[in-house]
């Protein structure tokens, strides 16, 4: 294996650059924008956004490079113990003394010198999990016994980080749906399917959180400031108006400096991007993600078994949900969700799950175009 890590050049032999360059661009940018959300007079290289980012992208690469010597198969054969410790591994932050509460959601854990969200990492053996059971139950797909049967399997990962994380829940339930629909389940029935879960929407609102609520609530009634969570969404809609075509010029962003937009190098990241860097600053970024998720889909379509396009698309699903709600949020085009935005959002547990999640689809590039090492 060591041997393989050191041997770069062939074991990225073939790949389709946009995999590998696209990741290591909007890590560039994140961390010059965790520069600038920490810019005070001057740059501080220093400041502590600014370490964590860099050092995540850094265990982040090496991550990449180790998964992408293995064979994604090997997951098939740990189903139960993965299944079984990422649901215990997603209930740490209720354990006392070091589970964290942070904005209305104890969902981290406190590990001394940094706090860690386990949903973030479950995610990718959430997608995993769901791949094998699809592939060994594909058939079952063309009925709603057999659907509901797919959903049971996943649902005690969505209803524990539901419980606490209404974002990542839908997460999890986004990607369960690509990846469903991928496996072949027909047009009429997953038309039924969404029916059902429309319906249940109601419901699920009364067992929300009150600041859950609030957010829905908000998202209906915009131009209500008093209501939680619409003051982010006004002033992240004035740094992204003020910034025109051009913008205002990197570290030269007034709502970010006047501390007018909060949560700027997580939840609003965008907006500081689009008030500095302006609308072609924003539509580079949604560019370079409209690549990267099109480089994904090719792998997708390449893949010699159903199993490897499954983790594929669920990694897809997964980034194109977290993308597009996240920049529409910003615009309020969404209620707030606390979804951060991939690759370029402040947060090491997030960096480490969006480069894991490339390393997985690498691994799958490159074990269906016959790399050899």
């Amino acid at each position: 294996m060591i041997s393989k890590l050191f041997n770069v050049r062939n074991q990225f032999k073939g790949l389709d650059k946009p995999l590998l360059i696209i990741p290591l661009v909007l890590g560039v940018i994140s961390i010059t924008m965790m520069i600038s959300t920490s810019y005070d007079n001057g740059v501080h290289l220093t400041d502590r956004t600014v370490l964590v980012q860099t050092f995540s992208y850094i265990i982040g690469i090496i991550l990449v490079l180790i998964l992408s010597t293995m064979d994604y198969e090997v997951f098939k054969d740990i189903e139960k113990k993965l299944y079984i410790g990422s649901l215990i591994f997603l209930l740490t932050p209720y354990l006392p003394f070091i589970g964290v509460t942070q904005n209305g959601a104890r969902s981290w854990i406190n590990l001394g010198v940094t706090t860690f969200q386990p949903s973030e990492i479950v995610k990718l053996a959430f997608i995993l999990l769901v791949a094998q059971y699809l592939q060994r139950h594909k058939n079952d797909l063309r009925t709603f016994s057999g659907v509901f049967k797919a959903f049971i399997y996943a649902a005690p990962f969505i209803a524990v980080v539901l419980s606490n994380d209404l974002g990542s829940a839908l997460v999890f339930m986004i990607a369960w749906v690509v990846m469903v629909f991928y496996a072949g389940i027909k047009g009429k029935l997953f038309g039924q399917c969404a029916a059902i879960i429309a319906l249940c929407v109601p419901v699920a609102y009364k067992f929300m959180k009150p600041y859950q609520k609030a957010r829905l609530t908000g998202f209906l009634h915009p131009d209500n400031l008093t209501i939680q969570g619409n003051y982010q969404v006004w002033q992240s809609k004035v740094a992204i108006g003020s910034g025109g075509f051009f913008g205002k010029g990197l570290f030269q962003g007034t709502q970010k400096d006047l501390d007018f937009l909060p949560v700027r190098n997580s939840d609003f990241v965008f907006s500081v991007i689009v008030e500095e860097l302006g609308f072609i600053g924003g539509a580079i970024v949604i560019a370079l993600f409209t690549w990267l998720i099109y480089a994904m889909s090719k792998v997708a379509k390449a893949c010699r078994d159903l199993y490897g396009a499954l983790i594929v698309m669920g990694v897809i699903g997964m980034f194109v949900f977290q993308i597009f709600e996240n920049i529409a949020m910003t615009m309020g085009l969404m209620p707030v969700t606390g979804i951060t935005l991939p690759f370029i959002s402040y947060g090491g547990s997030s960096i480490l799950s969006n480069m894991l999640a490339i390393g997985l689809v690498i691994n799958v590039a490159i074990k269906n175009r016959g790399v050899t090492f």
